[in-house]
């Protein structure tokens, strides 16, 4: 059996990621596609609960490497458990968020050392490296002000300026791998930006 793609979904907050990715499941389940869905950080029970305790706004004093390091640990469950073996059974496998994120947000943005978090993600991705990755390229300004400025997280909470420095990162991700990067401006509807990926993927060989 061949082996599957794995395809992610980048951007900053209130871009429409998981909308996208709720879509895209929508898609792959009207056409008969079998896929697996997943998010980060989560997937699995033990990777949620890292996940509230890295979200919890209660706990604005973690260090940096801590959040760094607690990434990377939900990331090796979630990979080692969910990702991996469906892969390795043919399923193309979506997940919204996976190590990008991580090089964006606790490298450029927090200012970890980016060859520590380079090898820290290598080694939590157990050998699975991302196939394909959908970036909405929608700013954090813009991103905001789609969700009406509403911050939910932790990682929410943070300021404007650290949400731009993200951005940035991400900017610098797909100008570093224009290959694997997909990248839309969504500046239309959350179904005329569906339709897009959709076409992209299906010229990808991904959908049909």
């Amino acid at each position: 059996m061949a082996k599957g793609k794995f395809i992610t979904v980048e951007g900053c907050e209130g871009v429409g990621k998981s909308t996208q990715v709720r879509l895209l499941k929508e898609y792959c389940e009207a056409h008969g596609i079998k896929a697996l869905f997943t998010r980060e950080p989560g997937g699995t029970p033990i990777s949620e609960k890292i996940r509230a305790l890295i979200l919890d706004p209660e706990n604005a004093d973690m260090t940096d490497m801590t959040e760094l390091l607690l990434y990377c640990a939900a990331r090796a469950q979630h990979t080692e458990k969910v990702i991996k073996p469906a892969l390795e059974a043919g399923l193309n496998v979506f997940c919204d968020r996976y190590s990008d994120s991580t090089t964006a947000y606790q490298g450029f943005a927090r200012g970890l050392d980016l060859n520590t978090v380079s090898m820290l993600c290598s080694a939590s991705q157990v050998d699975v490296a991302v196939d394909l990755t959908i970036f909405m390229d929608v700013s954090p300004d813009d991103g905001f002000a789609r969700k009406g400025g509403k911050a939910n997280d932790r990682l929410e909470n943070e300021t404007l300026a650290f949400h731009r420095e993200v951005y940035k990162g991400f900017q610098a991700l797909a100008a570093q791998d224009p290959d694997r990067y997909l990248c839309f401006k969504a500046t239309g509807t959350k179904y005329d930006t569906h339709g897009e990926i959709v076409q992209a993927l299906i010229a990808r060989g991904i959908l049909k």
